[in-house]
């Protein structure tokens, strides 16, 4: 039997998928498929690593050693052909952490920051948190696939925005953006002297066929302009530990946003998010490799369920993440309507299309992060809510 299909009990463990759906979704009794962690235990490595710094005893002040950045800057280089050199790295406790330090960094208040929706809710957040505006060039939508619309991109840059946001692989589709999409998008932000954020915490979850590509590794002139964020959060299920990279070639973006992590008292990582880092860079890839197999199958059987039983929905291709984006207009339902439906009837949490601005709208977003059982549960209770 694979690891994946155990069965573990996330109760009392201050378990934000498991134990605050009351707070969220008004109601307890609900069948979590929402906020993206998975139920997953991480690679025994790290249990193990982590076993033997407590079992140590002394939890005093601690840096980021050598070793855990080498482990980075080696899963890069094998896993993406990403050469990085250990001296373009810094930390953070997260990736929204990073976004706001980023925003903070490279804009003032009142500077324009572009991104594209439907896109991670904290995008949103972070800009106008930090009071910046918000421009949006909003994805396409063809034929279940989404598609970035060059001619309103380069117009939202020719708005003077300071910063771009590019999620990549994209949060909630899946969507893997591929060489030529992002050699695109490099060309247009350097022509208009706009830096790149790119959130690419999700780059090593990629289903056969598809290859994630770091957007700052496709030329000189796009490293100097890039900086990406990444983290073993999503990859190996590792949320709270609260540990993540910020990787720039360019030693004065990297010196600016130095200096607002230190200004925000910010100059480590806590012991375990380091450690668990490291141990899962350096001993993790069997696991993971497993783990995309695990997904792609739950991914297949979502689709056969909803082409069985609910032909209505559809499910935009997903091509990376644990992440399925359901098309539910056809339901001829309003958003409100939808969620009361899967709540009241189903007693299914699954996150509304809304929180991810516009174009989410008749939209929801399902985690399949968790053992074949499970899901298939959710199936069976998405079913009940709309029969």
């Amino acid at each position: 039997m694979t690891i994946f299909n155990e069965k573990i009990d996330r109760l009392k463990t201050s378990s934000v998928k498991w134990e605050l759906t009351k707070e969220i979704f008004g109601e307890a009794d609900l069948w979590p498929m929402w906020v993206a962690d998975m139920d997953f235990k991480p690679p025994q490595a790290v249990i193990d690593a982590i076993k033997n710094r407590v079992d140590h005893g002394v939890f005093g002040y601690t840096f980021v050693p050598p070793s855990a950045a080498g482990a980075l800057v080696d899963w890069l280089l094998k896993r993406h052909q990403w050469k990085v050199n250990q001296s373009w790295l810094l930390y953070c406790s997260g990736v929204v952490q990073a976004i706001s330090a980023a925003i903070q960094s490279f804009t003032e208040e009142g500077d324009r920051v572009l991104l594209q929706s439907p896109v991670y809710t904290p995008f949103f957040e972070m800009i106008k948190k930090n009071n910046r505006i918000v421009v949006n060039s909003p994805l396409t939508l063809v034929n279940e696939k989404y598609e970035i619309d060059f001619a309103s991109f380069e117009e939202s840059l020719q708005q003077g925005c300071k910063l771009f946001l590019l999620c990549s692989p994209h949060n909630p589709s899946g969507r893997v953006w591929t060489r030529e999409e992002l050699l695109k998008i490099g060309e247009l932000c350097l022509k208009y002297n706009c830096l790149i954020l790119s959130d690419e915490i999700h780059s090593d979850i990629i289903y056969k066929d598809f290859k994630h590509i770091p957007i700052a590794s496709l030329s000189s002139d796009l490293s100097e302009r890039v900086i990406t964020l990444m983290a073993p959060s999503k990859t190996f299920n590792l949320a709270g530990l609260q540990a993540s990279a910020v990787i720039t070639k360019n030693e004065g973006l990297r010196n600016q946003f130095h200096e607002t992590l230190s200004r925000q008292g910010v100059f480590s990582l806590n012991t375990f998010g380091m450690i668990g880092m490291e141990a899962a860079y350096r001993e993790g890839e069997a696991w993971l490799e497993e783990l995309i197999d695990y997904l792609q199958e739950n991914k297949e059987f979502v689709l056969d369920f909803l082409k069985e039983h609910l032909p209505e929905i559809s499910c935009v291709k997903s091509e990376g993440t644990y992440l399925l984006w359901l098309d539910c207009r056809k339901l001829n339902v309003t958003d409100d309507e939808l969620r009361q439906l899967l709540i009241e009837k189903g007693k299914l949490a699954l996150e509304p299309g809304t929180k991810y601005g516009p174009g989410g709208e008749g939209f929801v977003r399902m985690n399949i992060a968790c053992p074949s059982e499970d899901v298939k549960e959710g199936l069976v209770r998405l079913k009940r809510a709309l029969e």
